[in-house]
């Protein structure tokens, strides 16, 4: 399985070009316990943590690739905050293209070096990503230089790379035959806005060439410190607003505007919204999807699921709506945040089988008396 399987959806390529890696066909897992605890029997989340790389932005690169390989480019430029640059370095390793990566300051550790991994070469550039008017020069000058190196520029946005981002559309395609009797809300994370204007265009997509009947709400969540989208959404606006991101959630943190107006559209028109969570509470909620779900996910990967818990407590969706949450990348992508989740935890050594014995003893009978 892969996004090719919906090849007759995407933009045509002949098939000699299309290079996969096994990504797509991602699980959707029904709550187990949040839900439930909510009142929600019908939550469900989109893992895409199962991609290749650990998140959906595989989509977009086994789609940005595969045509950059059709056009004869010679290799890869891109912007990235970690995961579209571990796609990208990914697939360019696969078919053995240079990939060079322009990264934004406060990229994780981990995200570099998986990046590096794949042997991407790779420069973090100071003030990129939290300020605008450095991100948009650093975009500027990337356009230039791709065309003086015969490159393809690949930054994860409808605005710059279309043909990359169909990719993303198969998200739908595949939550339509999952879920094909029903789906009422799609929550999904936002950056630059791009997932959320993919998911909403790929379902619309489906209808339009009667595949399928399904048209839900999108919804785009953000961190309330990168509020290019929601605000503007929420206020009746048709544009969205550059802003100093002070966020600390990684691959939320994109300050200028990219997709933001297709976001606003796209959401809009699907009868969707915008929902704001602080960053304490999308940590406090990958938190709760690792402890109560068993689902792994970088604080980007939970936001969807802050926002769909945020609508929940606002009225704004109903208990027994069919809700579906995107969890776009694996908790692995983002070792600070794993060490925030688990700061009060230890893996204390003990002398013997006897101790070890001891303890389970207690941990479980404590449980069982709560």
């Amino acid at each position: 399985m892969s996004i090719w399987n919906f090849a007759d959806l995407l933009p045509p390529i002949d098939e000699r070009y299309r290079i996969t890696l096994g990504e797509g066909n991602t699980p959707l897992v029904r709550s187990r316990h949040i839900g439930p605890s909510l009142g929600m029997e019908h939550l469900y989340f989109k893992l895409e943590t199962g991609n290749p790389t650990g998140s959906y932005k595989d989509r977009f690169a086994a789609s940005g690739v595969s045509h950059a390989l059709a056009q004869g480019k010679r290799a890869i430029l891109a912007t990235s905050s970690g995961n579209s640059g571990a796609a990208l370095a990914a697939y360019c390793a696969s078919v053995q293209i240079p990939c060079c990566l322009a990264i934004v300051e406060t990229t994780p550790e981990s995200k570099l070096r998986q990046m590096l991994a794949y042997g991407a070469k790779l420069f973090r550039i100071r003030r990129f990503g939290p300020d605008p008017q450095v991100t948009q020069e650093i975009v500027d000058g990337m356009k230039e230089l791709a065309d003086f190196l015969g490159a393809d520029l690949q930054i994860s946005a409808f605005s710059f790379a279309p043909l990359a981002m169909a990719g993303v559309q198969t998200m739908a395609y595949e939550l339509a035959t999952q879920l094909a009797d029903r789906i009422d809300h799609v929550f999904a994370p936002a950056g630059g806005g791009g997932v959320v204007a993919g998911v909403a265009q790929g379902f619309v997509q489906l209808c339009e060439n009667s595949r399928s009947n399904l048209a839900p709400a999108v919804h785009c969540v953000q961190p309330e410190g990168n509020n290019t989208i929601v605000g503007p959404l929420r206020a009746g606006q048709e544009r969205a607003l550059a802003c100093t991101c002070t966020t600390t959630i990684s691959g939320l943190q994109v300050a200028g505007i990219t997709d933001g107006h297709e976001a606003i559209k796209s959401c809009r028109s699907s009868g969707g919204t915008g929902y704001l969570a602080t960053d304490d509470f999308i940590y406090a909620t990958q938190a709760r999807l690792a402890r109560e779900e068993g689902i792994f996910a970088e604080p980007a990967g939970a936001t969807a699921l802050a926002g769909a818990l945020e609508a929940l407590q606002g009225g704004e969706i109903k208990p027994d709506s069919v809700v579906v949450c995107l969890v776009t990348g694996s908790g692995f992508k983002d070792e600070a945040a794993v060490e925030r989740m688990v700061h009060n935890a230890s893996s204390p050594l003990v002398e013997d089988f006897a101790a070890f014995k001891s303890e389970c003893i207690q941990v479980i009978e404590n449980v069982s008396h709560r």
